[in-house]
């Protein structure tokens, strides 16, 4: 049996954390659907809770992209989707018209509080230690 290339362990290191990622995400995406909310839904619901404070404080769309793991164009949609549930509210930036902001509502607040335990269960589960 020839030994392995480095190359080839790292495909396989990458092949793992693709796949762990995978689970992960479908998991979180079972657990949190009787909510109403996918893991992608959540991640930006998070990262608003975690960068915005109160209710009503902004985040511009533009940095989000770089803090989820969405294009543009599906961040886009998904704020949409999120706003028309209420849990979300854009505005256009004042100083530059081309750019958005994003703010949590009550609601969307009171509802990453309550699944965000269960969101954080799911990744005890399946990334702590083993």
């Amino acid at each position: 049996m020839a030994a392995k290339t480095a190359g080839a362990d790292l495909e396989d290191r990458w092949r793992d954390i693709l796949s762990v990622h995978a689970r992960t995400m479908c998991e979180i995406d079972r657990v949190l659907h009787p909510h109403g909310l996918g893991a992608s839904d959540f991640e930006v619901l998070d990262v608003l809770a975690s960068g915005t404070p109160r209710t009503g404080d902004q985040c511009r769309v533009q940095d989000l992209v770089g803090q989820v793991h969405l294009s543009q164009s599906a961040l886009s949609r998904l704020i949409g989707r999120l706003e028309k549930e209420g849990l979300v509210e854009r505005a256009v930036c004042v100083e530059d018209r081309r750019g958005v902001w994003v703010a949590l509502t009550d609601k969307g607040r009171d509802l990453h509080t309550e699944v965000r335990p269960l969101q954080r269960e799911v990744l005890e589960r399946m990334l702590g230690a083993r």
